[in-house]
């Protein structure tokens, strides 16, 4: 069995397979070209949050875990591409120099019979026209070549890097025999596809399903809003022992993937494009922005104005759970742009993000408490355990804010209303209460029981 392992590419792709791999044993030597992160993880510093990595680096550094800027030239047995493709902001095509770069780094670095698995995700038919090329220009035809799509999620990755199936489609039989291999060394199950092209869409119709799937919670969400309706109590009704797929609880849509697969998917469609893709991706986008208007729209209701307000946010990341530091594809930065656009003063929190990068984005940080009697109201982003833990009566104080807009319903609607403050989520949006212990009756009665009922949207 192969056992030393070449990661080329140190983001949350290549960092969380390098230390599933060294936890099964392989030897593993990580190659990134940035100081910063070679730095870190040197001193066994993991430059990303996840849950496990900085205990298997402890473990392992300087023993089968090594970092460095390059490759040791002609040692390891496989070599993994995990670089980023990110995607243009403005034209939304993938940008695919990175995996070019790297294949040139794998071809010059080892030999000719060394796997070489592409784990980054790519349009369909990359890995056969961008990374088998540069190795044939410096390896002849004497190549080795699988595509194995990385298919985590943040918060579970060393788990489910065993325990998921790992997809391997090969250049001919020869290479996907080398990859079946090397992932039974790591994997419980190993699915064997017809080819390169074959597992390239196997990752992006994982993704694109996923974003499809919300996208439907938060149409249902956005025309429950305009008729008064809770979305919750619509979607827990449809999904009651009834046999068709559940539908999913509306929320934001972020992250490293689902922001821009979509788009990796229109790319690999050319030039007949997708009907329902960028569709759905639209939706799930254009969310944040109308949760924005909702929100500054209800503090000229409640305060006459936008401008000077001071709007409490908790939660930057783009999920609460499984917890994470990711900003990637947060929806707090399309909501920015709206609030700066209103005047709005944005006071930041999130147990898991620095002080820093809340400044970085244009907010002011705030902790827990005063969040809830500093500000004119409080907007509740992701659903991290901290805020599911919220005691609504010790929270509001003596000056509570004009009203809460608790986008994954964590909070209890009851108590918040009872409190005299408005209560509102996710294409839900019922009057604010007419003082101190009206809870709005019926309506109070539906927040409280869909407080409980929604979960988080993660990539």
């Amino acid at each position: 069995m192969s056992t030393k392992i070449g990661v080329v590419g140190l983001g949350y792709v290549g960092l969380t397979l390098t230390a599933a791999l060294a936890d099964k044993g392989f030897t593993v030597y990580g190659a990134d070209v940035s100081p910063a992160v070679l730095d870190a993880l040197s001193h066994g510093r993991p430059h990303i949050f996840e849950p496990g990595i900085e205990d298997v680096f402890a473990a392992h550094l300087g023993k089968s875990i090594h970092v460095a800027a390059d490759l040791p030239k002609d040692t390891v047995d496989v070599a993994v591409i995990s670089v980023s493709t990110p995607v243009d902001n403005m034209t939304h095509r993938p940008n695919l120099a990175n995996l070019a770069a790297a294949a040139r780094v794998v071809a010059g670095s080892c030999r000719p019979d060394t796997l070489v698995v592409v784990r980054s995700t790519v349009p369909v038919g990359t890995s056969r026209r961008v990374v088998l090329p540069e190795l044939q220009a410096v390896w002849g035809e004497r190549v080795r070549l699988v595509m194995a799509p990385e298919r985590t999620i943040q918060g579970q990755a060393l788990r489910e890097l065993v325990e998921l199936p790992q997809v391997v489609g090969g250049l001919d039989d020869e290479s996907l025999a080398a990859g079946i291999e090397f992932f039974n060394g790591l994997a419980r199950t190993v699915v064997p596809v017809s080819g390169l092209e074959t597992a390239e869409l196997v990752k992006l119709s994982n993704n694109c399903h996923t974003d499809l799937i919300y996208a439907f919670g938060n149409e249902i969400a956005l025309i429950a809003e305009r008729h008064g309706l809770d979305p919750l109590e619509v979607i827990r009704a449809t999904n009651v022992d009834y046999p068709r797929p559940d539908l999913a609880k509306p929320g934001y849509v972020g992250g490293g993937c689902l922001s821009k697969d979509p788009y990796i998917m229109i790319d690999s469609a050319g030039d007949r494009r997708p009907f329902l893709v960028g569709k759905a991706r639209q939706l799930n986008e254009y969310l944040p922005i109308h949760v924005g208007e909702t929100v500054v729209r209800m503090l000229v209701e409640a305060r006459g104005r936008s401008l000077g307000a001071r709007l409490a946010v908790l939660g930057w990341a783009y999920k609460g759970w499984p917890a994470t530091d990711d900003m990637r594809g947060t929806p707090i930065e399309p909501m920015m742009r709206v609030f700066s656009a209103a005047g709005v003063t944005v006071l930041g929190h999130d147990p898991m993000v620095t002080d820093d990068v809340i400044r970085q984005y244009g907010g002011e940080p705030v902790s827990l408490d005063k969040a809830f009697t500093e500000a004119d109201a409080v907007l509740i982003i992701n659903d991290h355990p901290d805020y599911r833990a919220l005691r609504v009566p010790e929270v509001l104080g003596a000056t509570p804010p004009a009203f809460v807009y608790d986008s994954w319903r964590v909070l209890d609607g009851d108590a918040v209303m009872a409190a005299g403050v408005r209560y509102a989520g996710l294409g839900y949006l019922p009057p604010a209460p007419t003082g101190p212990g009206d809870d709005g009756g019926a309506v109070g009665a539906v927040a409280g029981a869909g407080a409980s009922a929604a979960g988080a949207v993660s990539a």
